[in-house]
């Protein structure tokens, strides 16, 4: 009888265990060298984004959350607080390759969008890099909106800079 593979078990979660951030800032640097050619511009981002959170986010406002596929990190995003009190930042979206198909990108944003209404957000935005193609269609299936776009220079390889833009009273719940 042959040996049926047991489903996977993924589980969204709040970034909060030891070794969470970190793994974000790994994750993103490694992926994104290995996958895009990003250089260390890109990881400094990252590390920045994180590094705020950690010293200095309002869990009533700003959360991160971790994907584990089987007890192993395999993806995160983070929803923070944008340069207004209505707008919030997606940031830092990553799935990792070996968890990829499992509609994990989808259920991170899913629960950051969910989030941002329950703390009074009106508005969502981001920004992203025109090759992220799989991230872009995530963010096209919950209504996000391509607002600007401009050459971007900084991570290594020339690429287009995107904002897209939610607004979380126009879309349907998540």
């Amino acid at each position: 009888m042959p040996h049926e593979a047991s489903p996977r078990q993924a589980v969204i979660r709040p970034a909060d265990r030891p070794g969470d951030l970190g793994w974000v800032v790994m994750a993103h640097g490694e992926l994104y060298s290995e996958q895009f050619g990003f250089g260390p511009g890109f990881e400094a981002l990252v590390a920045k984004v994180v590094g705020d959170h950690a010293a200095d986010h309002d869990p009533a406002t700003e959360r991160a959350w971790i994907a584990d596929v089987d007890g192993v990190r395999a993806g995160c995003v983070f929803l923070v607080a944008g340069d207004r009190p209505d707008v919030a930042k997606l940031r830092v979206l990553l799935v990792t390759p070996a968890a990829r198909g499992l509609g994990l990108g989808s259920r991170l944003v899913e629960h950051a969008l969910a989030f941002a209404r329950e703390a009074g957000y009106r508005r969502v935005t981001l920004w992203t890099t025109d090759n992220l193609t799989s991230a872009r269609r995530i963010y096209e299936h919950f209504g996000f909106a391509l607002t600007g776009s401009a050459p971007h220079r900084g991570f290594g390889p020339d690429l287009v800079g995107q904002t897209w833009d939610l607004d979380l009273r126009d879309s349907a719940a998540a």
